[in-house]
């Protein structure tokens, strides 16, 4: 038994769990949870619904961050105490569980270590996502379901709540578009990774001589914008249209004119929602869909704007993938933005896609333009 090395891992473990704690700032997540405490105990707190929604939103959001960080810390403890144990009765068992709990620890750390580079505006919203298939078809609509599933599995994994706003099934097989908001803590930071167009390649099955295709599919993520951002929509340049929905949604579907669509005429931007919630829930989610990617513009617009006067030039076209799925001749996912790659496609679009955000994330913070 290598008691030595064990020790020394937990002793790094230490010093990079207590960075962590630092980073993440815990003590004033902590002392903020306290404060909002207090606040629930006031009698007039919950007279204001909106805002008492929100605090205790904020609150749910805090202890999460928090129980992180104290499950790894209660974690350590019990591996030093089995490491102890091991030591002076000389026990194998003990060894053994406080190996395996490095182990865990060590890989949990290492996902932690994501939180520390966030921190952008919005990277602690929600997220809007829309998946649309490229030119090509079937193939093209299919790839943009598996696209769907992938992150479905994704959010699962990570606990985050997904909500479809609009599902628009295909003819034959996959979709024509679908749009989801994925709910909670840091969900625009992690998935704002994946906004661009996804290219695969792989031997269609949708083709009966077996031959070699290569599909795309975009990848829209936005952050959900809240009522403290004033983006300014003037009622006349909005044309709303009312139709029966389609799809997935329950027996509520294409019985009643629920599904929502705002079509903002300045900009032609179009944004289509219907749920099984009511036309006027489901006005207000376009809505929200329609400020966020009008928002979204005026953004893109400014980095363009600053990448010309810098010299600098970006191509986010139809054509320039970010990330390639290849199943034929060979197996590779590789990320053309940070050339990480892994052999392993299956994997990734079974929802493995962690080292990916993260190796994005490390690579945006070397020039952060705004």
């Amino acid at each position: 038994m290598d008691f030595d090395s064990i020790r020394l891992k937990l002793e790094e473990l230490e010093k990079n769990l207590d960075k962590l704690i630092i980073a993440l700032k815990i003590s004033d997540k902590k002392a903020k949870i306290e404060e909002i405490e207090k606040m629930i105990l006031n009698e007039d707190f919950f007279k204001d619904t909106d805002n008492s929604s929100k605090i205790l939103q904020e609150q749910k959001r805090l202890e999460k961050s928090v129980l992180k960080i104290d499950t790894l810390v209660s974690k350590l403890r019990d591996a030093k105490e089995y490491l102890e144990l091991a030591i002076s009765m000389n026990d194998i068992e003990s060894f053994k569980e406080s190996n395996k709990i490095s182990k865990e620890l060590e890989e949990s750390i290492e996902k932690l270590e994501i939180d520390t580079l966030l921190g952008e505006e919005y990277d602690e919203n929600n997220a809007i996502v829309t998946i649309h298939p490229g030119a090509g078809g079937t193939e093209s609509q299919d790839w943009a379901l598996m696209l769907y599933r992938m992150y479905l599995k994704w959010c699962a994994k990570n606990e985050f709540e997904v909500e479809t706003l609009d599902y628009q099934d295909s003819e034959e097989a996959g979709i024509k578009s679908v749009s989801f908001l994925v709910k909670g803590s840091n969900a625009y930071g992690y998935l704002k990774s994946e906004n661009g167009v996804h290219r695969l390649v792989r031997i269609s099955p949708f083709d009966a001589n077996s031959r070699r295709h290569t599909s795309f599919a975009s990848v829209e993520v936005m952050p959900e914008i809240d009522d403290s951002i004033k983006v300014d929509i003037k009622d006349e340049d909005i044309q709303m249209d009312v139709f029966r929905a389609s799809g997935a949604g329950g027996q509520h579907v294409n019985k009643t004119s629920s599904a929502v669509r705002l079509k903002h005429i300045p900009t032609g931007i179009v944004v289509t929602c219907q749920t099984e919630r009511s036309q006027f829930q489901n006005r207000d989610y376009a809505m929200k869909m329609l400020k966020a990617k009008l928002y979204n513009l005026e953004r893109n617009s400014y980095k363009e704007k600053m990448n010309s006067i810098k010299g600098e030039s970006s191509d986010n076209g139809w054509g320039s993938q970010i990330r390639s799925y290849v199943f034929c001749p060979y197996t590779l996912v590789k990320d053309h933005r940070t050339n990480y790659e892994v052999g392993n496609v299956q994997a990734v679009l079974d929802g493995k896609i962690d080292d990916f955000i993260y190796e994005y994330l490390k690579y945006i913070k070397k020039d952060v333009i705004i």
